[in-house]
């Protein structure tokens, strides 16, 4: 019984498929650790709203004539919170945190996310965790601290509140994401586009009240928007989304750890930085919990699909 039911089809084409989407949304991760290179290397100093606005709404833009049209009536309200949860909040707050912490500071908590998850589904009544997910996240977590570990004694207070309402923000808006899925009849890439547009929308009063930088949009800064937009926004973006709507959101944040990863590796090739012995423990072990995270046994059952 046992191999004939390992051996089903169905089984094997939706493993396939889940594991196809949790690598296609692991992209995103993986682009997002290179913000803190392209925003310390390419943009200009001290606009961390402008940064937000035009890594949103031209990403949002770009995907809505890829796939035009509203949200039904029904779903405005829901589009307009997971767009203020998702990027309209989490953007401001993740590149406040980056202007004002060490970098690996704001990766450490910002890993706080997929424990930020479980706990959430155990207060609100939305599922109960699997105990080796919670342990692996732990796991993650230890992993990311250890990559991050810097010399610095300081610990601004109002960046080390935005990394953390940060990681929260996006909990939520994964959580949400998964919950209300996509409205009938409506194109998933039209659903993004409209969070990016309304995320970004919000974000454009708090540029005079933010950023008091100079801003030059020199070569460089264009690279540098156009990257963190187009591949960092409208790419990265529709993967992401896709995944969270399919997958279990606490999967989907355990990929967030690769995003440190990524900068700490980033950091390593293109900025001369260097990993001790105990940064490269640390470094496995996030991506041993954030693998190891995804994986779900499959109850052996005749009518399991």
């Amino acid at each position: 019984m046992r191999s004939a039911v390992v051996s089903d089809p169905a089984v094997g084409a939706l493993r396939f498929q889940t594991l196809s989407l949790t690598m296609a949304a692991a992209f995103a991760p993986v682009v997002w650790g290179s913000t803190y290179l392209v925003t310390t290397e390419f943009l200009p100093a001290d606009r961390p709203m402008t940064a937000s606005v035009l890594r949103a709404l031209p990403a949002g833009l770009l995907l809505l004539l890829l796939a035009p049209g509203l949200p039904p009536a029904g779903w405005r309200l829901k589009t307009a919170v997971l767009g203020a949860l998702n990027i309209g909040a989490f953007f401001p707050l993740l590149f406040l945190a980056a202007y004002r912490l060490p970098g690996g500071l704001a990766a450490v908590v910002g890993s706080i996310q997929p424990l930020v998850i479980l706990g959430l589904c155990l207060v609100l009544g939305w599922g109960r965790p699997r105990t080796a997910q919670v342990l692996w996240s732990f796991v993650a977590l230890a992993g990311v601290s250890l990559v991050a570990l810097t010399g610095q004694s300081t610990v601004d207070a109002i960046g080390l509140a935005a990394a953390a309402a940060g990681a929260f923000s996006m909990a939520i808006g994964l959580l949400l994401t998964r919950r209300w899925g996509v409205a009938p009849g409506m194109h998933p890439l039209t659903s993004t586009a409209w969070q990016l547009i309304v995320g970004g929308t919000l974000i454009v009063p708090l540029i005079p009240l933010v950023d008091h930088g100079a801003w030059q949009l020199d070569a460089p800064a264009v690279l540098g928007y156009a990257w963190l937009s187009v591949i960092g926004g409208a790419l990265a973006y529709a993967l992401w989304f896709r995944g969270a709507r399919a997958l279990p959101s606490a999967n989907m944040a355990l990929l967030g750890v690769l995003s440190p990863l990524t900068a700490a590796v980033l950091g390593l090739l293109a900025l001369d930085q260097s990993l001790s012995p105990l940064q490269c423990l640390g470094f496995a072990l996030a991506l041993l919990g954030s693998m190891l995270g995804q994986i779900k046994r499959t109850p052996v059952h005749p009518n399991h699909v």
